[in-house]
């Protein structure tokens, strides 16, 4: 038994070694060397592109982009990149396969890019521009799927499912079909989110916890996954399924409550006080906290008449999302360069100024809409993705520095 067990983890080894030294092998542009390169830039660009310019337009009345537009862009574009991003640097690691490097990659990125292209470009027909925008999201579900079937990750099959949810997000989006109502796409495209916020992050976050209560030579105390954290993924995916169908029932109502204070539940057990030294690991409990807020908020709006539900929509999208992607992508691109995992200060300002953008931007969805407050949240946002963009160029299109600054 003891030789079975060394046979595979030699097999597994060799397996590493031969993935590194084709990694190593690749001599292309640096940007399409890893899929967090071109994606976090990108997802971070047009991220803080996008919310002003549909405000401009929102604001003036001209009708040029339309608030589907807007949920659109955000959602199934810039988002959408930034989970690229992070899978298509993950899924190597989670399978031991070889990445999606080169002009898989380059293709890859191209078909997002061909997709915020049509989606801004004025008399284009539905179709066409459907079938373009569309394009991306399928295409790396399949990529996603191929890579954790080969691999027998079968761990990570509900992260390919829920890919797939939102390419299908997608796809109604332009459909429009007249048995549905047309918001449940990005309804579609934000439970699917949400739910890989709290299947990813309830294992990044007490993870990296425990790395760095470690590493400062404290004993570890976020608890590991448990049965709990599974009956918690399963509430907040049922709370979710039920607000697909019906948002403003009460079985959505109450499940969306209890969902948000099981997560709420779950976040406390990671310990998230114990690392207020570090902003690098504080900010992804601060993220998983605006989860959990935002669930029991959407659950709130169906009882209390004075709590829109864009309150909750909000908390998720500008708060939950905003939040979480920058500490991920800050986190990421310092990793996967050699940086040292230490938030500097534009790093932190990063972070105070996405906060500000969703503590802004859920208070002016608190009754009338407020546009003094909407367009502070949106100058909050688009400074957060763009000092993003702008102080992580040189990690992201240059190589990898030749000594490491982390131990």
């Amino acid at each position: 038994m003891m030789g079975v067990k060394a046979s595979c983890a030699d097999a597994a080894h060799s397996h590493s070694m031969s993935t590194a030294s084709r990694r190593r092998a690749y001599t292309g542009p640096i940007l399409f060397s890893y899929g967090f390169r071109p994606f976090f830039l990108g997802g971070a660009i047009w991220a803080a592109i996008t919310a002003p310019l549909w405000v401009w337009s929102y604001l003036v009345g001209d009708g040029w982009l339309s608030r589907e537009w807007h949920i659109h862009e955000m959602l199934f574009g810039a988002l959408a990149a930034i989970v690229a991003g992070f899978l298509t640097t993950a899924v190597p690691n989670w399978t031991g396969r070889m990445p999606v490097i080169g002009a898989p990659l380059a293709g890859l990125f191209g078909l997002w890019v061909a997709g915020r292209l049509v989606m801004l470009a004025p008399g284009l027909s539905p179709m066409v521009s459907g079938t373009i925008d569309s394009a991306f999201l399928i295409v790396f579900a399949v990529v996603i799927w191929r890579e954790v079937l080969a691999g027998r990750n079968w761990r990570n099959v509900p992260v390919c499912l829920l890919i797939s949810l939102l390419a299908l997000g997608n796809l109604v989006f332009h459909l429009r079909p007249d048995f549905w109502d047309t918001d449940i796409a990005w309804r579609v495209g934000i439970a699917a989110i949400a739910l890989l916020i709290a299947l990813i992050g309830g294992r990044i976050v007490p993870s990296f916890t425990n790395n760095w209560l470690k590493a400062q030579g404290q004993a570890p105390s976020a608890r590991p996954e448990s049965r709990f954290d599974h009956l918690v993924l399963l509430a907040t995916a049922g709370a979710l399924a039920a607000w697909l169908v019906s948002p403003a029932s009460l079985i959505s109502g109450s499940a969306m409550a209890a969902a948000g204070a099981l997560n709420l539940m779950r976040l406390a057990r990671w310990s998230g006080w114990r690392t207020l030294k570090e902003p690098l690991v504080w900010i992804l409990h601060v993220g998983y906290g605006w989860l959990a807020l935002a669930l029991g908020l959407l659950g709130l709006g169906v009882f209390v008449p004075g709590v829109p539900p864009t309150l909750g929509v909000h908390a998720l999208t500008v708060g939950a999302v905003g939040v979480m992607t920058l500490a991920v992508m800050t986190r990421a691109s310092r990793g996967h360069t050699g940086r040292a995992l230490a938030a500097d200060r534009s790093v932190q300002l990063i972070y105070l100024l996405i906060n500000l953008a969703a503590l802004l931007r859920v208070s002016a969805a608190a009754g009338s809409l407020n546009p003094a407050l909407l367009i502070a949240s949106v100058i909050a946002w688009s400074l957060a993705f763009g000092l993003f963009a702008f102080t992580h160029v040189p990690m992201l299109a240059r190589p990898r520095p030749m000594v490491a600054r982390q131990a």
